[in-house]
């Protein structure tokens, strides 16, 4: 497993040493999943915004099919 070097202050370092019984590693190993989830589903929600407001809805009378028959004949 890839070691990841974490700085603090000697203050936060001593109040750490006194609680023995917490497995800092997997606290802060489980900090770092839980916003790369967070950050995750964030960018899914941001992209749902922008993909519904560059929607937009097709002029009255917009016929998708004849287009797209138009642009198979060019091909040809």
């Amino acid at each position: 497993m890839p070691l990841v070097t974490v700085r603090v202050d000697e203050k936060l370092k001593r109040e750490m040493e006194k609680l023995t019984h917490i497995n800092w590693s997997e606290v802060i190993r489980n900090t770092v999943e839980h916003k790369i989830k967070e950050e995750g589903g964030r960018n899914l929600a941001e992209a749902v915004l922008l993909n519904e407001r560059l929607r937009k809805k097709a002029p009255e009378g917009w016929d998708s099919t004849r287009v797209i028959k138009l642009w198979r004949q060019r091909r040809l």
